[in-house]
């Protein structure tokens, strides 16, 4: 699964998504693996796209936490948030305008959330940088 509950639960134990990230967390120093994102986007794992241009793919979240639940991906692999630099800036400005139009498009005119997990504490399970867009009802805070 690309996505699972996304929370620590009240008794302090860690759900599925945050064993994955721990998981996962030795993936980016790998390189060059191919990730689950990787698959999808040369069509090896099917997914439903919602939108697709030459730097980026966005498609459903196969275990959606909202009503409304899409990730926006580069086509470029970059591991993390955290690895990015000044060559970038260009590329993330259009993951988050294309994040904005797809969550139009999707009807999220109430407004959404966008998340960018980070790292083995920020619970990034698949080490391909990634936005979720979230909506579709009200999200509390803090998120978790």
């Amino acid at each position: 699964a690309l996505s699972a509950q996304r929370c620590v639960s009240a008794a302090g134990g860690q759900d599925g998504e945050v064993s994955k990230a721990q998981r996962a967390a030795g993936s980016e120093k790998a390189g060059g693996q191919p990730t689950i994102f990787s698959k999808i986007i040369d069509r090896t794992i099917p997914a439903t796209i919602l939108y697709e241009d030459d730097k980026c793919l966005v498609f459903r979240d196969v275990a959606p936490q909202a009503p409304v639940h899409f990730l926006v991906i580069p086509k470029r692999p970059i591991p993390r948030i955290s690895l990015v630099g000044p060559p970038d800036t260009e590329l993330l400005g259009h993951l988050l305008v294309v994040a904005a139009r797809t969550a139009q498009a999707e009807g999220l005119a109430d407004g959404y959330r966008l998340v960018i997990n980070d790292g083995k504490h920020g619970a990034q399970s698949v080490y391909h940088l990634h936005l979720h867009v979230l909506g579709g009802r009200q999200m509390g805070w803090p998120p978790g």
